[in-house]
């Protein structure tokens, strides 16, 4: 049965992997046995992802956006970890703000480092997965793809365009044994949402059945499930690692 999560002899890619919630899947599909590549814009983060992962480490330089960038660095990946089986795709960022103030600039740099990102890095992956055998693509995506966040009409775009996108291409990409999937995240402390507000962070807190918020290591074993053969015959998906967050319609009651 464990050798339905092992990801011995697999190699994989996870792009926005020198922090938070990408670094985490990283770690945990290195965990799992996988060969693992990261990609990132900031060096220095790089290099501190790199003390963290490991000499066997795959860490480069490249923003998702732009299609060279990315042709060249699954081309680097493939020739460097001898295939590539498995495409996390989590790089992206966010600015935020009334609609009235976020500028046109803004919204397309939210939009194609969440979305065109991932449509740009799976492009250029799938021909590597299907001379594989097959392979799986993991969409990283949020509750935020099914809610409306006031302020963030970017990243809410953003994160639902990532599950028409995960679904239309589960379809297409069936037929190469490629099934593709996403994780629908919660609320998690990272350095985008640490130093929130005190009280924002309670309301969440109450807000997640779970009573609290998630740890890092909670992603590792739905990332290594939909990376794993245990997952083949799921495709389509948006699994929520949100402890409840997406499906509760009321705060807990936390009075004595």
């Amino acid at each position: 049965m464990d050798d339905l999560f092992s990801l011995e002899g697999r190699a994989a890619l996870v792009t926005g992997g020198n922090g938070g919630i990408g670094l985490a899947v990283a770690s945990g599909l290195r965990r799992a046995g996988a060969r693992v590549a990261i990609t990132g814009r900031d060096a220095a983060k790089n290099a501190a992802a790199a003390a963290v992962l490991g000499d066997e480490t795959l860490v480069l330089q490249a923003d998702v956006t732009d299609e060279g960038a990315v042709e060249r660095a699954i081309t680097e990946v493939v020739s460097t970890l001898g295939d590539l089986h498995i495409l996390v795709n989590n790089a992206g960022g966010f600015r935020g703000g009334p609609v009235t103030e976020l500028s046109l600039a803004g919204w397309r740099a939210v939009l194609d480092s969440h979305l065109t990102g991932a449509f740009l890095c799976t492009k250029h992956a799938v021909p590597h997965l299907a001379s594989t055998g097959g392979g799986k693509v993991v969409n990283i995506a949020s509750v935020y793809s099914h809610f409306g966040a006031p302020d963030f009409a970017d990243y809410s775009a953003a994160k639902a365009g990532l599950l028409g996108l995960t679904r239309a291409l589960a379809v297409e990409l069936a037929p190469e044994n490629i099934q593709v999937n996403a994780l629908a995240l919660g609320w998690y402390e990272t350095d985008l949402t640490r130093g929130m507000p005190e009280g924002l962070v309670d309301q969440i807190r109450r807000k997640t059945p779970a009573g609290r918020w998630g740890d890092l290591d909670d992603l590792v074993g739905p990332a290594v499930f939909l990376s794993s053969q245990a997952s083949d015959f799921v495709t389509g998906v948006a699994l929520p690692v949100d402890g409840g967050y997406l499906v509760a319609d009321r705060l807990r009651d936390t009075s004595p």
